[in-house]
Parts: C-alpha cells; sequence; structure tokens
C-alpha cells in the first residue's frame, strides 16, 4: 500500500516500511512481552546503519525491542523496558534481556544480577556494554565480552557478525482489560481454592482397595525442578518452606538415588494418599544420568528406596527378592514428566529420544502420564510480574501446546507452575498452581491405570 501526498497539481506515491520480521515470529515475541503491540520505529538498511538515525527515530519512545539478522539466517537482538536518550548513564534494567530464535521459539538470556543493562551513550545500541549492534556505523554485531549476559554467540548467531538488517520497535503495552477475555483456563486465586485443594488431597482414596497411596515417579533431565516439587509441596503441607530434598542447579543431577517420599498433613500429622518418587535426572549422554533400564524396574516396582544409580550399570534384582510377587501398591500409578519451560525448546534431538523411549515403556504399561512444566516465572516477563497472569500469557500456551505435541500427551496433562526455590514464606497463587496439579496426578492415576496395569500386575504377582 501507498501512501499518497498531495501538493498542488502532483501527488506522491511514497512505498512504507515494512517489517522483516515474520507474523509468526512477532507473534511469538509479543506473547513473552506480554499483551503488547509492536511498531517499527527504526530499520537500518532504509534509515541507515548509523548511530545518529538510530537515536533520531528510537530516543524517548519507551520501551523498544530490537531485531537484527545475519547471512547465516539467525534472527537475534534484545529487550530494554528503558527508554534510550543519550544521557551517559548506565542504566539499571531488571527487565532486559537478549533473545535468539532456535526454530520457531525465542529463547531469552536475562540480565545477570548486579549488573547494568546498557550504558545509554550516543553509539549505536548495546546490551551489556557486551553486544554493540551497528558497530561503529557499520553492518556488523561485535561480542565484546562481558558478564552482564551470558552468551553463546555460536548458538545466538552463529558466530556470523555480518548484519543483513536491523530493525528497532516500540513496544507497547495493552491494556490489561483486553487481555482478560483471552484467559485460556479459569483458576480460582483464592484462599477458599487452596483450602478446598487441601481438602480434596487428604481425603483423596484410590479406586483400587489395594493401594493405600497413589506412588508418583518424578522423570525429568537435570535441573527441571523434579526434587524442588516435592519440596515445594512438602511446604504447603507443612505451612512453612521446607528442604528435604536436595535440589539446586548443578550441571548434574544432585538426585543419586531413587527416593521415595511420603508427605505428612502437618509436622505430627498422618502421612497424605501419595508417595512422591524421586530419580536420578536425565542426561543426554550415554553413559550419564539416569538409565532407561532403571527406569523400567522403577515402574515394575523393584528398585527399592535409597539404591543408588550407577548411570554405567543398570539395577539388577536380586533373584531371590524378584522372585517375590510385586503388588500393585510398590509399581508406579502415574508417571510426571518434569520439564523447565525456559529450556522446551533448547532439549537435544538425544535427549527427546530418551524421553521418547520412556513413553513408549509407560504407554505400553497403561501408566497415567503428566507433565509439569516449571520456571514459568523465568520463561515469560509477563509472568514474573504477576502470577496470576499465567492463564493470561498466550507465549506460555504456545509452550503448553509445544510440549503437548512433541510429548504425545493432552493439552489438559500438561500444568505449568512455580516451585519453591528462593523464597523464605509461602505465597498462594504458587500454592494453588502447585495444588492444582497434584490434585489432577491423583485423580489421573489409579482409575486410568486400572485396565490394563492391573491386568498386568494380576500376571506377575
Amino acid at each position: 500500500m501507498y501512501q499518497s501526498l498531495g501538493f498542488g497539481s502532483q501527488v506522491s506515491k511514497v512505498a512504507p516500511i515494512t517489517c522483516k520480521l515474520p507474523d509468526e515470529k512477532s507473534k511469538r515475541l509479543r506473547a513473552l512481552l506480554g499483551n503488547v503491540k509492536l511498531s517499527l520505529l527504526y530499520k537500518a538498511s532504509v534509515h541507515g546503519y548509523k548511530a545518529s538515525a538510530f537515536h533520531q527515530r528510537c530516543d524517548h519512545r519507551g520501551p523498544t525491542l530490537l531485531v537484527a539478522y545475519n547471512r547465516s539466517g539467525y534472527i537475534f537482538g534484545g529487550y530494554t523496558s528503558v527508554d534510550y536518550a543519550q544521557s551517559g548513564q548506565y542504566i539499571t534494567d531488571r527487565e532486559a534481556f537478549l533473545l535468539s530464535f532456535q526454530g520457531k521459539i525465542p529463547v531469552c538470556i536475562k540480565i545477570n544480577s548486579g549488573h547494568h543493562a546498557r550504558l545509554d551513550d550516543a553509539g549505536g545500541p548495546n546490551f551489556g556494554q557486551q553486544l554493540y549492534f551497528c558497530y561503529k556505523n557499520q553492518p556488523v554485531v561485535l561480542n565484546h565480552r562481558g558478564n552482564a549476559f551470558s552468551v553463546n554467540t555460536a548458538t545466538m548467531y552463529g558466530n556470523d557478525a555480518q548484519l543483513t538488517e536491523c530493525e528497532v520497535y516500540k513496544v507497547k503495552q495493552i491494556p490489561q482489560s483486553s487481555a482478560i477475555n483471552k484467559q485460556w483456563r479459569n483458576v480460582l486465586w483464592t484462599a477458599n481454592r487452596r483450602a478446598e485443594l487441601m481438602g480434596l488431597i487428604r481425603n483423596y482414596k484410590p479406586l483400587m482397595t489395594s493401594v493405600s497411596r497413589v506412588r508418583i515417579l518424578m522423570i525429568g533431565p537435570v535441573g527441571a525442578g523434579k526434587s524442588s516439587f516435592f519440596n515445594s509441596i512438602n511446604s504447603i503441607f507443612m505451612s512453612r518452606i521446607t528442604s528435604k530434598a536436595m535440589s539446586g542447579s548443578a550441571a548434574t543431577s544432585l538426585t543419586t538415588q531413587f527416593r521415595t517420599y511420603p508427605v505428612k498433613d502437618g509436622r505430627e500429622g498422618k502421612l497424605l494418599p501419595f508417595v512422591l518418587c524421586d530419580t536420578m535426572g536425565l542426561e543426554e549422554q550415554s553413559g550419564a544420568g539416569l538409565d532407561i533400564e532403571d527406569i523400567s524396574s522403577i515402574l515394575q516396582g523393584h528398585i527399592p528406596d535409597r539404591y543408588k544409580f550407577n548411570p554405567t550399570t543398570p539395577f539388577k534384582p536380586d533373584e531371590q527378592k524378584s522372585s517375590r510377587p510385586v503388588s500393585l501398591q510398590e509399581k508406579i500409578h502415574c508417571v510426571v514428566y518434569v520439564i523447565d519451560a525456559t529450556k522446551i525448546s533448547l532439549m537435544s534431538d538425544k535427549l527427546q529420544e530418551k524421553l521418547a523411549s520412556i513413553r513408549r515403556k509407560v504407554n505400553s504399561l497403561g501408566i497415567s502420564q503428566i507433565v509439569l512444566m516449571t520456571k514459568v516465572d523465568e520463561a515469560c516477563p509477563l509472568v514474573e510480574e504477576n502470577l496470576q497472569s499465567l492463564y493470561v500469557s498466550s507465549y506460555i500456551k504456545t509452550k503448553v501446546q509445544e510440549v503437548s505435541s512433541w510429548l504425545g500427551v493432552p493439552v489438559s496433562c500438561v500444568l505449568p507452575v512455580k516451585n519453591y526455590s528462593q523464597e523464605l514464606e509461602l505465597e498462594l497463587n504458587c500454592d494453588v498452581l502447585l495444588l492444582t496439579a497434584l490434585q489432577q496426578m491423583l485423580t489421573n492415576s489409579i482409575q486410568k491405570v486400572k485396565p490394563l496395569y492391573y491386568i498386568h500386575s494380576l500376571h506377575t504377582d
């Protein structure tokens, strides 16, 4: 479409400036930033790669999103919520992040604690004085190195510093009232709902009379939050933050044993009708992390509590003990895949194949399966600001759909949560999400296991 400008009898037609950013990627970036509108301010191929042109069009325009393109086809950039103003000051911006598209999904790199987001000078746009775009008025990106952002330039832009385009968009929030109508799951964020969920869990009775407590097996990559989920559930019923299971962010699994964690209703209370079973984390390398054969033994109820895993040697049951029939009570009744929402698009093919092998085994036994999608607050700035925005966030919705698709479970069985990790006190919204997930695990367990898994148990008992 052309814009017509009338000057007397002469008419000049000016072609509009078009965005290079594909619609699909624009949609995902808007979802990531919340309910926003993107308006193109600056396009280097049109306005020039000069810092002066960038500042002329982008200064004092509020939050902005920079999107760059290179010869190798990478799309990457960064976001800042603070105006450009050539103030000469170091800018603190906790909301700033770098981004890179890994396939269809934008991967965010948040600013590291204690660092400035950028220097607000008269030069081209920079992030953390680490990545400089349109450096020295040239179509290049410069990695100056630094600690503000944990950047892997090979992953972010293939180490190809030559830019083919650089665009800057104004980011404008759309009033929240418009987003409320787009809520895609209904949740009551109230103390009454928390109390109701706790009551449902306390009073839950498995349909199988031979099962007193549902055994829920947590499986997932290293650092996804398996142990943290147990600690979080235990904290809710203990009415204080607890850390009974070892958890953290180490590169290798902190859990080295098979652990079965019953949960008490308060310090002196009775045991609740479920047991959370924790395992060693999955790793992509062969001979590292939890072995798939060990998972099969766990599902069948052969591995005892506190058994120490050996990644290079699968569990071999004692011949005398293995001859004893395993009751349905000792077997696994629900498998929960714990997936980090911030790393869904970064999961390697080898790790995905491991999960696919596990799913095939679980399916063959007819065990119900749930996906716990953790760290939703780290994945979406909108959710980080307000956890009640979880089911308004279209970005989280796309993540849920993505996980549902490649894990082969219904969307309704993908449950986003935020575990307790750094908090010192319990928080209502966290509790509601965690308890909702636990209740779904219970209600989807024994009744779905019964037709196939119970028959299988009769043959082996």
